[in-house]
């Protein structure tokens, strides 16, 4: 790994989390929380985490652009971004959490190229934790390569973010596939969910929506520990495109026997 690089990544994050993010953790005045979109919130802490972010990696590396959840939320047009080299920002993952007071929430940090992500920082401000990986280079919590393993749990631990599947295949899904396993608590925040497959507290997770700001640094995250993260149809995932679903396990063969039962129910994201 560049230890530079990530030195100076972990201290743009303790700097941003410090400033703007936990002094308003169960602190936030009335107007400092908005909704953008239906069950969509943004608060003060996330547009001022941004913009610093946004600001010190172009200092970093001028030329290569920013993707923020909360600019591309003001203009789509900044996705276009996501195809080239670019640093990919999600100021406050699990701002539902954050804005409630309980729960997980961090920052995200991925850097991609050609639509792929190549390297990733998931920064917890409440456990001053850093998950970070590079493509080809393994994956790391604190300075300490870690590797992926199973639950051990009798049938396998499998969380599910069903509130984003079709009705339909919300109904399919809690019917034909949920009572195969053990059901495992969401968390709301996939900055929490990729650590938590990764370090065998779940065993699978399986989303829906998988925007680039959400999954990019999860994603690469896991890969590198040694689990599994790929579309049902096994394609691998990609920070450029508005598919959706996608399918998180500790290790190939839960990946494949996961996939083989969604496949033989007719289960298919987006209801495809």
């Amino acid at each position: 790994m560049n230890s530079a690089l990530d030195d100076e990544i972990l201290a743009l994050l303790r700097f941003a989390a410090g400033k703007a993010i936990m002094p308003r953790w169960r602190n936030l005045a009335e107007g400092e929380v908005e909704e953008k979109a239906t069950d969509d919130l943004v608060t003060i802490a996330d547009r001022e985490v941004e913009a610093f972010l946004s600001e010190a990696l172009t200092r970093l590396a001028p030329g290569v652009a920013v993707v923020g959840e909360e600019a591309a939320a003001a203009d789509s047009a900044v996705l276009g971004a996501l195809s080239g080299a670019c640093w990919i920002v999600d100021p406050i993952d699990g701002t539902g959490n954050f804005a409630k007071g309980s729960g997980h929430f961090a920052t995200m940090i991925a850097l991609a190229d050609g639509g792929e992500a190549i390297a990733g920082w998931i920064y917890d401000p409440r456990r001053d934790r850093l998950c970070r990986a590079r493509r080809g280079e393994g994956a790391f919590v604190d300075g300490e390569r870690i590797w992926t393993s199973p639950s051990g749990v009798a049938p396998p631990a499998l969380a599910a973010m069903t509130k984003f599947m079709a009705p339909d295949q919300r109904d399919l899904f809690e019917r034909d596939i949920l009572p195969h396993y053990t059901p495992a608590d969401a968390p709301g925040c996939a900055a929490e969910q990729y650590p938590l497959v990764a370090f065998g507290d779940h065993d699978i997770a399986i989303y829906e929506r998988t925007l680039a700001w959400d999954h990019a640094a999860g994603a690469l995250f896991l890969a590198e520990a040694g689990g599994r993260c790929a579309r049902q149809d096994g394609s691998p995932y990609r920070v450029d495109t508005d598919r959706k679903g996608m399918i998180a396990a500790a290790t190939a063969q839960l990946w494949d026997e996961f996939v083989a039962r969604l496949d033989r129910s007719g289960y298919r994201p987006g209801g495809d």
